[in-house]
């Protein structure tokens, strides 16, 4: 088995007794000997931290991740002091096939015993993760119950953050207006983009309008003064663009489009709608 020793010494750990690259190194070295593991290549870190990945021969180490089968450290804090970077170091190495052994903790995953132990690490983190997420929902539920804003989604078109606030921009609400009432006059969906992309007028990303695009400005309730967020609404009458009548119509319009009577074509000939 080829392997990769990584030996890395911050400032502070120049001063102790046995964290020296030469005393890890020489450690290492008779441990891969023991192994019958040949040493591929040695990456050491002089002076950096391990709280973060930023280390030059850690990245040429991960770089170079076809020369070597298995990454040897003393210490598990010679490769990070971070518990999110060494789980995304162990989910990489998974994903590439490759081992880890920790001399000190007595940590291999070449092993039985030593892949169980990274499976409840794992475990752990993901219910770590999840906990997280649950405390982040409970949060974001509640800030949405009291009405403080915009919650898990990017801001739409037709509006701009200010003071930490939705408010209208005029010349996008202006190319909302003129969305629904194309397609309440029965144009589709792709000449509107089409439309729009021939003015050079860009989506939100400053990307070319899409059939899916323009579906999102049709379909969005924020249009009509209602912010919603899994299942709970806010009604935020300052940012009404359409008509709650023009919308609902729009609707109906999305979801039976390819009948031959179209309501929309009705009401225009009527004068109700204009473009």
């Amino acid at each position: 088995m080829r392997a990769a020793v990584y030996a890395r010494v911050s400032t502070d750990d120049q001063a102790r007794d046995g964290f020296s690259i030469a005393a890890q190194q020489k450690r290492m070295a008779a441990y891969c000997k023991a192994r019958g593991w040949q040493v591929a290549g040695e990456y050491t870190d002089e002076g950096f931290s391990g709280r973060n990945t930023k280390r030059p021969a850690y990245q040429r180490m991960m770089t170079e991740k076809d020369q070597w089968d298995v990454l040897l450290v003393l210490k598990m804090d010679r490769i990070h002091r971070n518990s999110t970077n060494f789980t995304l170091m162990m989910d990489d190495l998974q994903r590439w096939g490759k081992e880890f052994n920790s001399m000190q903790e007595s940590f291999d995953t070449t092993t039985a015993m030593g892949r169980f132990v990274m499976d409840i690490i794992q475990r752990i983190a993901q219910l770590e993760s999840e906990q997280i997420g649950e405390r982040v929902k409970v949060g974001m539920v509640q800030k949405a119950k009291s009405g403080k804003g915009v919650l898990g989604s990017g801001v739409p078109f037709g509006y701009r953050y200010h003071n930490r606030h939705l408010v209208k921009v005029e010349e996008e609400a202006a190319i909302v207006e003129d969305i629904f009432s194309q397609y309440l006059a029965c144009v589709s969906l792709n000449d509107i983009a089409n439309d729009l992309n021939s003015r050079n007028i860009p989506t939100k990303m400053s990307l070319t309008w899409e059939k899916s695009t323009v579906r999102n400005v049709l379909t969005n309730k924020l249009h009509i003064g209602i912010l919603e967020w899994d299942g709970i609404q806010q009604a935020m009458p300052e940012l009404v663009i359409i008509s709650n009548d023009d919308f609902n119509d729009v609707q109906q319009l999305l979801s039976d489009r390819k009948r031959n009577n179209c309501v929309a074509r009705a009401k225009r000939e009527k004068g109700e709608v204009h473009a």
